[in-house]
């Protein structure tokens, strides 16, 4: 059986035994004595295994980020439900860990601010930025638009120095890092939020401040070795790169623009005009020509109105 059936379980041949000769004849004491026999078999016999090479981590050398979905954290925004992403960042050699409240869904405006969020508060970059799937972000998109993601993404990380990388969809070890620290941080999260007693925010940058202190304590608890990878960081450029998108849209004859399928409401003597709008995760901000004619909070859900 082990010969023609080499994914078999020991287990599972007990079973069969049993069935076959009755549990009276293989009584349930004799199962750990079946599963040594098989263990014994399979280390001279068995097929070869995939080896796993432990992974070295040098320190300054990779940051990883990813997005991560917190809605299960229950938190709310003045009574009422905040379901949210975080933008994830760390450092694999150390665990330094920079979380930041995303609104507006998985899109390069919110890598950009999240990831010079962190670099910037870090006060330096690492060799190589390796994130995972970013799927949510590209699953939706056109194939020019994946190609223009890719660009911009591989830009952001030539400004900073940093070689661009991500895990090879299906390799446990390569994905399974950066899942495990997105479990971590939403873990000491929501222990957080037990012992502070409730899980309502007066604002946005009220839980956006509770959520830097949780990080903060983490990365003191590892103070030592954070200091030691610091010492090997590279220098940040002069300045932050653009961390927004560009669109340009027509002022309808209802006072509206309509951005990522939400509609939003402008001052009416826009109507007939076009304008050029700066796309953050968090706000619009508008212009026309070169002047700023108003900015506002982005909405996350689509077809609605603002």
């Amino acid at each position: 059986m082990l010969k023609t059936m080499p994914g078999i379980m020991a287990v599972t041949i007990f079973e069969t035994l049993q069935e076959e000769f009755s549990p009276d004849a293989v009584p349930d004491t004799v199962r750990r004595t079946l599963e040594r026999r098989v263990a014994d078999w399979q280390a001279f016999n068995g097929a070869d295994k995939e080896v796993f090479f432990p992974q070295r981590h040098e320190p300054g050398q990779q940051a990883q980020s990813d997005f991560t979905v917190a809605d299960a954290l229950g938190v709310t925004i003045g009574g009422e439900p905040f379901p949210h992403r975080l933008y994830h960042f760390r450092l694999v050699y150390s665990g330094w860990e920079h979380a930041h409240v995303i609104l507006g869904g998985e899109s390069f405006s919110a890598v950009a601010e999240g990831m010079q969020d962190a670099l910037w508060k870090l006060g330096g970059t690492t060799v190589e930025h390796r994130t995972g799937s970013l799927s949510a972000a590209y699953k939706n998109l056109a194939r020019d638009a994946q190609l223009d993601f890719t660009s911009r993404y591989k830009d952001l990380c030539d400004h900073y120095g940093m070689t661009a990388t991500r895990n090879n969809p299906g390799v446990a070890n390569e994905n399974g890092s950066i899942e495990s620290s997105n479990l971590h941080i939403k873990r000491r999260l929501a222990q957080a939020l037990l012992r502070r007693g409730s899980l309502d925010f007066e604002s946005l940058d009220d839980y956006r401040r509770f959520v830097d202190g949780i990080c903060d304590r983490h990365n003191a608890r590892r103070k030592a070795l954070v200091a030691e990878e610091r010492e090997k960081l590279r220098p940040l450029p002069k300045r932050r790169t653009t961390d927004f998108s560009k669109v340009t849209v027509p002022v309808t004859r209802n006072s509206t623009i309509s951005v990522d399928r939400v509609l939003y409401s402008v001052p009416s003597r826009l109507i007939g005009h076009k304008l050029e709008v700066h796309l953050y995760d968090d706000r619009l901000v508008c212009f026309y020509g070169a002047t700023s004619v108003g900015t506002m909070e982005r909405e996350g859900s689509f077809d609605q109105a603002a």
